[in-house]
C-alpha cells in the first residue's frame, strides 16, 4: 500500500532509520519553513511554490538525501566527504543524521536552482 503522509512513511521505517530521517525531516522544516510535505514517488518531499527542493528515502542499509535535481550533488562534490552519491542520491549511514550544516547547503543551492 502506497503511503499518502510523511508521518505514515515514517511509521512504515524501520529503527534507526526512522529516528535518522525524523532528525533530516525536523531539519529541512527549519530550513524550509514555507514548505509543503507530501509524498513524491512513495517517498517524503517538501516543495515549495509548487516545486520540489528536497526529499528523503530509507533502504535497509543506508538513508538517503534526494535533491530532486541532477545537478546539486555535483555542484558541491567536493563538500560531500566520504559520503557515496550518485547524481540524484546522496547516501548516509541508517543511524548518523546528515549535519545540520549541510542540509542546509543542499537546501541552498536547489533553491538557487529553482529561484525560489
Amino acid at each position: 500500500m502506497a503511503n499518502t503522509t510523511v508521518d505514515e512513511y515514517l511509521t512504515g521505517a524501520p529503527e534507526p532509520q526512522r529516528a535518522t530521517l525524523q532528525h533530516l525531516r525536523e531539519s529541512l522544516r527549519r530550513l524550509l519553513p514555507d514548505a509543503e510535505e507530501g509524498i513524491s514517488y512513495n517517498m517524503p518531499a517538501f516543495k515549495v511554490k509548487g516545486k520540489t527542493v528536497a526529499g528523503f528515502a530509507y533502504f535497509s542499509n543506508h538513508c538517503s538525501y534526494l535533491p530532486h535535481s541532477g545537478s546539486v550533488l555535483a555542484e558541491i562534490a567536493d563538500e560531500l566527504g566520504e559520503y557515496k552519491w550518485t547524481k540524484g542520491s546522496l547516501q548516509f549511514p541508517v543511524d548518523k543524521p546528515l549535519p545540520e550544516e549541510l542540509v542546509e547547503r543542499l537546501v541552498d543551492v536547489r533553491r538557487r536552482q529553482l529561484g525560489i
